[in-house]
């Protein structure tokens, strides 16, 4: 383009013009490489170093979420764990019962139940209307608060107690239990135990 307005100047310049026109095809480039400046998208190395930075934020973000699952997963599996073995423990014990092998399926884990507080409001408000005629309005209010104790400088809930984690399901496998009395034993002991219902309690015959 720089160059065709070079040639078209060129051929109207003649003698005394000669220097005004050179000024001339000067300032018609600049303002050519201005607007080409202006107008111009972004380099790909530009682009390039935006993206990496959101991309770690985002991953920051999912390695903590994957973190607290994996954290809760965790405790399941020990409370599962805890289960098993004690069950296992237990069952060896029955007559007629051997080589147990447990399976628990938990809910989640422990739940803590703490202290709290419990405020009640009551509000009472009369309104007259235009006639001359009353209306009775009462608006009740309640709040609960967890309960503190501080402990040097800390302030710490007031744990009352903690709740066993719901039972979803529990599979025995054993010796001896092929015998309708014995699998009966097992299954009442497992239900008592665990406070799960006998139809989430699965025992099986080992071979």
């Amino acid at each position: 383009m720089i160059k065709k307005i070079q040639e078209f100047l060129k051929e109207k310049i003649n003698g005394s013009k000669k220097t005004t026109y050179i000024l001339i095809i000067g300032l018609a480039a600049l303002l050519v490489i201005l607007v080409g400046n202006i107008f111009s998208t972004p380099s790909q190395n530009e682009l390039g170093q935006e993206v990496p930075r959101m991309k770690l934020e985002t991953d920051a973000e999912s390695a903590e979420v994957s973190s607290h699952e994996s954290k809760t997963t965790s405790n399941i599996q020990e409370l599962e764990i805890n289960y098993k073995k004690q069950l296992e423990d237990m069952l060896e014990k029955i007559n007629g019962v051997s080589e147990v092998e447990v399976m628990v399926n938990l809910d989640s884990t422990d739940v803590k139940v703490y202290e709290k507080n419990l405020i009640k409001g009551q509000q009472h408000t009369e309104e007259n209307d235009k006639n001359g005629g009353t209306r009775q309005i009462e608006d009740n209010t309640e709040e609960s608060q967890t309960v503190l104790i501080r402990q040097g400088d800390q302030e710490t809930p007031i744990l009352v107690q903690t709740k066993k984690p719901k039972v979803r399901g529990v599979f025995v496998v054993a010796k001896g239990v092929e015998k309708a009395t014995v699998k009966q034993w097992v299954v009442e002991a497992v239900s008592r135990v665990l406070d799960v219902p006998t139809h989430r309690v699965s025992v099986m015959p080992k071979n």
